[in-house]
């Protein structure tokens, strides 16, 4: 199924937010949870319902923010950014706010009349998964050797070494079923791949390709391998997270037949957004 004007996001134009005007709230709190698990942080603590997560030993937003999860949770707003901040801090991470369907209106509204700004916003999407959409995809047994698959992951991404010990310790923590996916080209890794079988659920992360393999069908080879993998175990429904300017993403993903189901952004104080 090749992508459609409908479901492409434009940028300048319309938003992710804007195409899924009414997301339903049982399904994000699903696949939020499941996405919490696949992708452990290394610190979680909870201030009320706003789950924080830091991860010291690796920068990403997803593990270095603030996940506010009831819309109705909004007693003293101003206290407990203050104090998210000094925890923050303490870490060495900017504060971050993560803004899902589950952080309701207030949150946002206050945050962005304290002058923050929202950046970085990205798509959830979903897709049923069934033996048709996996039939001739190609069986490929998943590595068990983690350190292999980091030296894969390290080199695709082109990631500084120094991140290492960070990237290994939170696929090292995945508990969910998790299979980790690497395809080669002689002795050269082209592309990864991770997926977390979580019930009846199939979700994606480091989804990459190098740079100089870019274009060639390495990505979906290696996608449709994953999902047969996660179906022949039980998966009925795959995931996944892509950023809004990311068109070739976007371009694969839907002609996979995936679809948005929801939208989330981040948001810091306007001097440290970026």
């Amino acid at each position: 199924m090749a992508i459609t004007e409908a479901e492409r996001p434009e940028q300048g134009n319309i938003t992710i937010s804007e195409r899924v005007t009414k997301p339903e709230l049982p399904l994000v709190r699903r696949f939020e949870a499941a996405g919490f698990r696949a992708w452990p942080a290394a610190s979680v603590q909870y201030d009320g319902t706003w789950l924080i997560r830091l991860n010291a030993g690796y920068p990403a937003k997803r593990l270095n923010s603030v996940n506010p999860l009831d819309p109705g949770d909004t007693g003293d707003l101003d206290g407990r950014i203050k104090q998210a901040g000094r925890v923050f801090e303490a870490c060495g991470r900017p504060l971050t706010f993560r803004l899902s369907p589950l952080s309701g209106e207030v949150v946002p509204r206050h945050l962005a009349a304290c002058g923050w700004r929202t950046f970085g916003e990205s798509a959830v999407m979903q897709m049923p998964l069934d033996e048709s959409g996996v039939t001739h995809a190609i069986h490929q047994i998943p590595l068990r050797d983690v350190g292999r698959f980091i030296t894969a992951a390290m080199h695709i991404k082109a990631l500084d070494p120094a991140l290492r010990p960070g990237l290994s310790e939170i696929v090292g923590s995945i508990r969910p079923e998790t299979g980790l996916f690497v395809l080669e080209e002689g002795d050269e890794p082209v592309a990864t791949a991770i997926c977390v079988h979580d019930g009846d659920l199939a979700g994606f992360f480091e989804v990459a390709t190098v740079a100089a393999e870019r274009g060639k069908g390495h990505a979906r080879r290696i996608v449709l391998s994953a999902l047969k993998w996660a179906h022949s175990r039980g998966a009925r429904k795959a995931w996944l997270q892509v950023e809004a300017d990311n068109d070739a993403a976007w371009a694969l993903y839907s002609s996979l037949g995936f679809s948005a189901a929801y939208s989330y952004r981040y948001a810091r104080p306007d001097t440290e957004a970026g």
